[in-house]
C-alpha cells in the first residue's frame, strides 16, 4: 500500500499526484498507518463488529458515521477524512458506501446475506494456496474453510499474491468456471478483481504447471 492523498477537485488517491490532475494534493496518511486504519475497518465489518461498537444488518451493512467514531476510538491520531480515504481508495474494492451506510464487500465471517450482484464472471479464475494443501483440494475442492464463501482471483499474479500468504512459492489453482456455471454453481464477483462462490467441487480445479 502507498500513502493517501486528496486532491480539492478530484478526491482522493494513492501515490504522489492526482491521476487527473497531476497535482500533489493534501497527504493524509502514510501506507503504515493507512495499514493499520483498513485492517481494522475491514475487520470490525467483517469479523467483529461488536467488538468495535457496530451494528451490521442482515445484508452486512452499518451506519458510516459509527465506523468513523470506533475509528477515532481506536487511533488517537485518526481524523474523519482519513476513514473516507481508506474507502474510497482501497485497491481490492474491500469496502461499499452508498450514502449514509458502509460494509464489507466480501470476506465475512460473520453471518451477512449479500444480495447477488449481476457481472460477467470470466470463463477461468484462480486460486493460491500452499503446495501442502494440493492434495487435499484436489481430493474435496475448495470449501470456505473460516470464511462465509470461497474466494477466487481474477489473474494468476492475483492469486499468487493471496498464495504468498501461506507460502513463498504458493501453487495456484485453475477453476473452471464456465463447467461450474453449467453445474449451477453461482460465482459472484465482489471487490475489484474477487469472486466469490460457495464452494469449487475438484472436477473444476486443475493445478497451474
Amino acid at each position: 500500500m502507498s500513502e493517501i492523498r486528496r486532491c480539492p477537485d478530484h478526491g482522493h488517491f494513492e501515490g504522489e499526484t492526482c491521476p487527473v490532475c497531476g497535482e500533489p494534493g493534501d497527504r493524509l496518511l502514510g501506507k503504515n498507518r493507512r495499514k493499520r486504519l483498513s485492517t481494522f475497518a475491514s475487520g470490525a465489518l467483517r469479523h467483529f463488529p461488536e467488538d468495535a461498537g457496530l451494528a451490521l444488518d442482515e445484508r452486512g451493512w452499518t451506519a458510516y458515521d459509527d465506523l468513523v467514531e470506533a475509528v477515532l476510538r481506536k487511533y488517537d491520531w485518526a481524523e474523519p477524512g482519513d476513514v473516507a480515504g481508506v474507502i474510497a481508495t482501497d485497491p481490492k474494492g474491500r469496502f461499499e458506501r452508498s450514502g449514509e451506510r458502509v460494509r464489507a464487500a466480501y470476506g465475512h465471517s460473520i453471518d451477512v446475506d449479500l444480495e447477488p450482484v449481476q457481472t460477467p464472471v470470466p470463463d477461468e479464475l484462480y486460486h493460491g494456496t500452499a503446495p501442502e494443501n494440493v492434495p487435499a483440494i484436489r481430493e474435496q475442492g475448495l470449501k470456505p474453510m473460516d470464511r462465509q464463501q470461497v474466494h477466487l482471483s481474477a489473474t494468476v499474479d492475483e492469486a499468487r499474491e493471496v498464495g504468498r500468504r501461506h507460502a513463498n512459492e504458493p501453487a495456484v489453482f485453475v477453476v473452471d468456471t464456465e463447467g461450474m456455471k453449467d453445474g449451477g454453481h453461482r460465482i459472484v464477483r465482489r471487490g475489484k478483481g474477487i469472486y466469490t462462490t460457495d464452494r469449487v467441487p475438484p472436477e473444476y480445479l486443475a493445478v497451474l504447471d
